[in-house]
């Protein structure tokens, strides 16, 4: 007799939806601070001025940002929120959104050690190499897209043009830290309503679905790598973290798991909603369908070299 495939347990699943709650929320709160602290302390058109005019370098510069501003995918939104409003270029904002949860030294490190005895270093070069490139690619397909196809009318309207669009900030640097503040809490009340409706459902897959319907996948690369960029989705697991989950999967090619944790902290079912708070519906679908089938064949692609 086989096991039903759809099993709910509410403890199971009060424990699965705490468990991701609790561990991205503390990186949603420091990128919602962060995000208010560039609202008030960051000059408008300063980023315009940092980022190289030319398109190919400012983005190729945006999709390295994360090793030095390290950012969990949970928290970055806000941050490019912010960072467009104050004159980054979108396509720019895109590759950093992308990259930076990848390309940084904690999930470098995180990788390397999930991955020891099963080629760490080529595993993590190959990671980060892979979401580096990916994200690169994505900032030049948004290169060329119109601003009302790609963020939401409120956020389109704080983007500043040439000067800012809000009354100056006061003086004092104590009520520029509470005006930092304020805009930092309301940052985090906009993306809580879709980080909670993301983590939801991902838990209610994670403990009420039974897992062992993925196995018969791992036997065909062309199955396997699909499917295991399904489940990164549904899992909805932290970057930060995620490696140590895919090393798990032992049934399943290296080409796999790489797909894995590159399409992953890209694009989740948290993520989708996310994006929603900064992006409109029809940008974050397309985005999400664009980097299923980009990272799914550079992957199959790398099955040759990587086995």
């Amino acid at each position: 007799m086989t096991e039903a495939w759809f099993s709910f347990s509410a403890s199971d699943f009060s424990y699965a939806f705490l468990s991701v709650l609790l561990e991205g929320v503390p990186f949603i709160l420091f990128g919602t601070i962060l995000s208010g602290l560039i609202d008030q302390f960051l000059p408008a058109r300063t980023m315009s001025r940092l980022i190289p005019r030319n398109a190919f370098f400012g983005i190729c510069l945006a999709g390295g940002l994360g090793i030095i501003f390290p950012m969990c995918e949970c928290g970055i939104v806000p941050v490019i929120r912010r960072l467009i409003a104050k004159g980054l270029p979108v396509a720019n904002a895109v590759a950093y959104m992308l990259a930076a949860p990848i390309v940084n030294p904690i999930v470098a490190l995180s990788t390397w050690a999930a991955f020891r005895g099963q080629g760490a270093e080529e595993f993590t070069i190959l990671r980060l190499g892979l979401g580096y490139f990916v994200a690169v690619l994505v900032g030049f397909a948004v290169l060329n897209l119109p601003l009302k196809a790609v963020l939401r009318k409120k956020v389109l309207e704080t983007v500043a043009l040439g000067a800012p669009q809000n009354p100056a900030p006061p003086d004092k640097f104590t009520a520029r830290l509470a005006a930092a503040m304020d805009a930092g809490v309301r940052d985090f009340l906009d993306v809580m309503v879709y980080f909670v409706l993301g983590v939801g459902v991902a838990s209610l897959f994670g403990t009420a679905v039974n897992q062992s319907i993925l196995l018969p996948l791992a036997l065909d690369d062309r199955l396997a790598v699909p499917s295991m960029m399904g489940l990164a989705a549904l899992l909805s697991l932290c970057s930060s973290s995620d490696a140590f989950i895919a090393a798990t999967f032992v049934s399943f090619p290296a080409v796999a798991k790489l797909a894995f944790l590159v399409f992953g902290p890209m694009m989740d079912l948290k993520l989708l909603f996310i994006y929603s708070a900064v992006f409109t519906r029809r940008f974050v679908a397309g985005l999400a369908a664009g980097l299923f089938i980009l990272v799914g064949l550079l992957c199959l692609r790398l099955g040759a070299v990587f086995p």
